[in-house]
């Protein structure tokens, strides 16, 4: 069982309207598309880009105002998954959640679903700055590919929740991110890597480029692609099927064979899933 992902290095810059927003998406898509990919991951937080819009009277509108996008943002991503017959990732959008937002990824099947979820690490800068509430449920997502995870930028830095996802069946981590500067970039690519070597998955990575020069904390952004494997001898040495040119506008491509995971747990160089250690530490059931 293959399956062919693509990733999308989003441009942020200012848009004047919702129809703008939509025609770069379905830019990206049509990219993918060219590619016959099956799956197209966005970047976390990539939405915020509907802010640079501004209100009726040219005042840029605040975080606690995108969830008013939540229908049409659902409706056009429905309507793209259906259309171009694919999985879209689209990235994470900020929903209402009673007194407080969330920061929540939707997956958008070819049949008309939509799965959703939340980010369950939030950073401090989300809950200072923004006031995010983290989500409290975990799920795994059945596709017709097989099962997959979406895990939001600092989430994948917990080793816990990846072992939890594999337990759970799944082959496939898609990571929407969203990083400001080096540190952050650089902290959430080499903890995908870990968690690709540590559970014998696939890591699937992106974040935004480009910038918001009218919205707070969305100012600068550093960002790259990758579509990771575990390392060993039937993957590239490095572990990266593909990537990017850090901080440009591009999409990447790439075959997952899910087959080759189930023969390199069972007789690879190292089985680290196979090898661990559960009469020493917990396991995830």
């Amino acid at each position: 069982m293959k399956m062919r992902v693509s990733a999308v290095q989003y441009h942020l810059h200012s848009i004047a309207s919702f129809e703008e927003f939509a025609a770069q998406c379905e830019h990206y898509i049509r990219a993918a598309m060219e590619f016959d990919a099956e799956f197209v991951l966005f970047p976390e937080f990539f939405t915020t880009q509907l802010m640079s819009i501004g209100d009726e009277e040219g005042k840029v509108l605040k975080i606690t105002d995108l969830p008013q996008f939540t229908d049409r943002y659902r409706e056009l991503f429905k309507k793209l998954a259906q259309e171009y017959n694919i999985h879209i990732i689209a990235g994470t959008h900020v929903i209402s959640k009673g007194e407080q937002i969330q920061n929540v990824a939707h997956l958008f099947y070819p049949d008309g679903r939509v799965g959703q979820q939340a980010k369950m690490h939030v950073t401090p800068v989300e809950v200072e700055g923004w006031n995010m509430a983290q989500g409290d449920e975990f799920q795994i997502f059945d596709t017709e590919k097989g099962k997959i995870a979406i895990l939001t930028c600092y989430d994948i830095e917990f080793p816990e929740i990846v072992r939890m996802a594999k337990a759970r069946g799944a082959d496939v981590i898609f990571c929407p991110s969203c990083t400001d500067d080096r540190h952050g970039f650089y902290r959430v690519r080499y903890t995908s890597h870990a968690r690709a070597i540590e559970n014998q998955v696939y890591v699937v990575l992106t974040g935004t480029v480009g910038s918001l020069p009218t919205v707070d904390l969305m100012r600068a952004n550093f960002g790259q692609a990758a579509i990771i494997t575990p390392n060993d001898v039937p993957f590239p040495p490095a572990g990266i099927l593909a990537e990017g040119v850090i901080n440009d506008d591009m999409i990447i491509t790439a075959d997952l064979d899910l087959e080759l995971l189930e023969k390199v747990r069972q007789k690879g160089s190292v089985t680290t899933w196979r090898d661990r250690r559960i009469d020493l530490y917990p396991d995830w059931k």
